[in-house]
């Protein structure tokens, strides 16, 4: 299989970091270059990343030794890769106006930012959930007048802890669905060691969460159409994001009512049998049992369950039901991988089995 030529661009941030640790050994991507801001272009990424790598496994010499080329050079970019990630650390409009301009440069973008997430014809992906979402690129070329640039994003990672465990529930038409979502410090971009003051403590506000978290959902399920992605219209969703003293790991307390009210049972039966495409086709980072459910009512629990299925896997638990709505349970995502870097690698791996990365 010949390789897909990747580029990284925040290849410096939190994000970018996790980028690299899971793409370094990937069967259908290569690592070909690394991009960051003025600041840190022309240094070796080790250079660039002195004191300031996060992750838990040690940085390869290869990727120290690459250097870092500057992120605003995008004929350099359109000239080097086949495609990029992109996981920069800018205002909101300006992100949104520089991924266009990657994709106007013929460079298919899969983006872990919010800025095009809402964007009518622009696929908000979560695989499993939402694969067909892919119509939309075309009508995304034709309005930005391009053979093969497009931008494809993955949505909020707090939404991850959830909304994969409402999908195999949509025939029973839910329509509200109240949701607190308790999310680690790596969802900042921060350690402990930078945020010293999340120790012992619970912070009630997670700034654009909440609104992301209620609108997001939507889109997901919403249907495409000739003015591209309609939201979903018959689901009405209200959310409270709380930032909790963990290092990985996005829980989600949801309360959910329905217009055709399943069985304890059935919803059980749902989450167990649930495959979507990424499983048909095998992708290297699709979970093989999407959903993992927990008898024992002590789980899941952040710090243990998180790396269920590498990661990749969707949790939950201390499902019964409920006094006011009809069902309540608990949801958990590890947040920087199915929720950032490993959601948005698993986008691009479904993107290259249906031929979007094709010269």
């Amino acid at each position: 299989m010949n390789q897909i030529k990747v580029g990284i661009i925040g290849a410096t941030g939190m994000v970018g970091q996790r980028f690299i640790t899971l793409l370094e050994n990937h069967p259908y991507f290569k690592i070909e270059a690394l991009y960051a801001s003025a600041r840190s272009a022309g240094k070796s990424y080790g250079e660039s990343v002195d004191g300031r790598w996060k992750m838990s496994v040690p940085l390869s010499e290869k990727i120290a030794a690459m250097p870092v080329y500057d992120a605003a050079d995008i004929d350099a970019i359109a000239k080097t890769v086949d495609m990029v990630f992109c996981a920069v650390n800018m205002p909101k409009e300006e992100i949104r106006v520089y991924e266009e301009a990657l994709a106007k440069a013929e460079i298919p973008v899969v983006s872990n930012n919010s800025a095009n997430r809402m964007v009518a014809d622009v696929p908000m992906m979560i695989p499993e959930v939402n694969h067909h979402h892919v119509e939309v690129i075309e009508k995304q070329k034709k309005r930005l007048g391009t053979k093969r640039g497009f931008i494809a994003a993955k949505p909020n990672c707090s939404i991850q802890s959830y909304v994969p465990l409402i999908e195999p529930l949509m025939e029973f038409e839910p329509t509200e669905i109240f949701v607190t979502t308790y999310q680690a410090i790596s969802g900042a971009g921060k350690t402990f060691n930078e945020w010293p003051e999340m120790l012992d403590n619970i912070i009630p506000f997670i700034g654009g969460e909440e609104e992301k978290s209620e609108k997001e959902p939507l889109k997901i399920w919403g249907t495409v159409g000739e003015d591209g992605i309609s939201p979903l219209t018959t689901l009405k969703i209200s959310a409270q994001c709380l930032r909790v003293p963990c290092t990985d790991g996005h829980m989600a307390a949801t309360f959910i009512r329905f217009k055709k009210k399943p069985t304890l049972e059935q919803i059980l039966a749902k989450w167990k049998e649930y495959k979507s495409l990424p499983q048909e086709l095998d992708l290297p980072s699709a979970p093989k049992q999407f959903i993992t459910y927990f008898e024992d009512e002590s789980h899941p629990q952040t710090g243990v369950d998180r790396m269920t299925e590498n990661g990749m896997g969707i949790c939950a638990g201390r499902l019964r039901e409920d006094p006011i709505y009809d069902y309540k349970f608990v949801g958990l995502s590890h947040n920087t991988l199915r929720g950032a870097a490993g959601g948005a690698v698993e986008v691009a791996e479904l993107l290259f089995r249906l031929g979007y990365f094709d010269r």
